[in-house]
């Protein structure tokens, strides 16, 4: 696994009586949130590369090195863009088209005329046909990590991705990150979810999809016994822009 990230731990301010929590040099997680020795390998034929916004700073619920450290080829890179997808991902690629780029926008499986829960779309949003060509010809996956906004920067910044074969998801289940992490669609999943729901499918592996979602279900109820004790492992809530006040201006 390749990565591109040092995540450090919080610094309290001067007079405050705050502990620090060191961070797990492999998944970036405070220790108490760790489930390294837990992670499963996985052999998977299909590639995976996670291009994670900057400002996705969510280590205690985030799930993006969780996710890539199942995988030996798996890469995580922190950034706005890059020039091509081989230069994002390490290595050179001969055929763009043959990974797919999960980004959901404003495109719904909901709306389209198909009861599938991977759909690959074309540049208008429409259903592409040869729905099955398409999926079993995917050599790898590019996954957007950071919030629903974030995520949308990635995908305008980066024009490769027109090259790649657009994919959106339908799950049948919502997120498990539940009232922890609020999605603002139901169809929004972790970056661990979402992973896992496409490598199963692509590779007609179900096992893929129960071991990422196990591992995600191991972080969720470390998250849920650690948040009481030690509430300065909880994700600080963005401050609210007074809107009435712009009005004025």
């Amino acid at each position: 696994m390749s990565e591109q990230a040092n995540p450090k731990s919080g610094v309290p301010k001067s007079g405050d009586a705050v502990k620090v929590v060191p961070d797990c040099p492999h998944c970036g997680k405070p220790l108490p949130l760790c489930i390294c020795d837990s992670v499963t390998p996985i052999k998977s034929k299909v590639s995976l590369l996670i291009l994670q916004h900057p400002q996705e700073q969510d280590r205690a619920l985030g799930t993006a090195r969780l996710t890539a450290m199942h995988f030996k080829d798996a890469v995580v890179k922190i950034g706005l863009s890059w020039p091509s997808l081989s230069k994002a991902l390490g290595r050179k690629v001969d055929d763009p088209s043959r990974w797919a780029v999960l980004y959901l926008g404003s495109a719904k499986v909901a709306d389209l005329d198909t009861d599938a829960e991977i759909v690959a779309i074309n540049r208008k949003g429409e259903v592409e046909p040869h729905q099955r060509a398409i999926l079993s010809d995917i050599e790898g996956i590019v996954l957007l990590d950071g919030t629903w906004s974030q995520a949308k920067a990635l995908w305008w910044r980066n024009a490769w991705m027109l090259k790649c074969q657009r994919v959106i998801l339908g799950p049948k289940r919502p997120s498990r990150y539940g009232k922890l992490r609020k999605e603002p669609r139901r169809d929004g999943l972790a970056t661990i979810e979402a992973a896992g729901m496409l490598l199963a499918a692509l590779e007609k592996r179900p096992d893929i999809e129960a071991t990422l979602s196990a591992s995600f279900e191991h972080m969720l109820a470390k998250y849920r016994q650690a948040q009481h004790a030690m509430p300065e492992l909880a994700p600080k809530p963005k401050p609210k822009r007074d809107y009435r006040r712009r009005q004025r201006a």
